[in-house]
């Protein structure tokens, strides 16, 4: 329901803006502003999203958590969708995320709303709770690993029965040809 009135709150503050800015300063001057924006926002969209797939390509290399560059790499095109919508609360938003400290705080918002979680554990920002799924009382995951086995008398095969060709002397039994 967020999402309904974020695309209903958008166009009216975009709407509202232009007029203002169009009773300030005249249409022509508006306009100008508005492709300006998305020229000078596209060009450092490109310079920024070439720095930061150096730094994701060089987080790979050098074997580093390539979670920060990743992150700026999709803010900087976030930015550049929001700065080539004609508008000025967009382009406000796309200039914002454009600065490298800004989406650092973005990403620090962003990431102590998430959790991360994984089969057989959780990880994150609540390491006490069980994994997802655990009855009541349970523990967290501890590494250990439950299970049944049975020793096969390797001189009988599936069914039990004596087969002393199914492993001929000297074969292992862990191939049958």
């Amino acid at each position: 329901m967020r999402l309904f009135w974020l695309f209903l709150a958008v166009p009216i503050i975009e709407i509202a803006l232009f007029i203002q800015v169009d009773g300030l300063i005249g249409l022509w001057p508006t306009l100008a502003i508005v492709v300006l924006t998305a020229i000078i926002g596209t060009s450092l969209m490109r310079s920024q999203g070439a720095q930061a797939w150096r730094e994701i390509q060089s987080s790979f290399g050098e074997m580093r958590d390539p979670t920060r560059p990743l992150a700026h790499g999709v803010m900087i095109l976030v930015a550049g969708m929001l700065l080539l919508t004609p508008g000025f609360f967009t382009d406000t938003l796309g200039l914002l995320l454009l600065i490298p400290k800004f989406r650092d705080g973005v990403m620090k918002r962003v990431a102590s709303r998430v959790t991360v979680t994984q089969m057989g554990g959780q990880f994150g920002s609540h390491p006490s709770r069980a994994h997802p799924g655990a009855g009541p009382g349970a523990r967290p995951d501890d590494g250990t690993i439950d299970g049944e086995f049975t020793v096969a008398d390797p001189d009988r095969d599936d069914q039990g029965i004596d087969a002393p060709e199914l492993n001929p002397p000297g074969k292992s039994g862990w191939t049958r040809h």
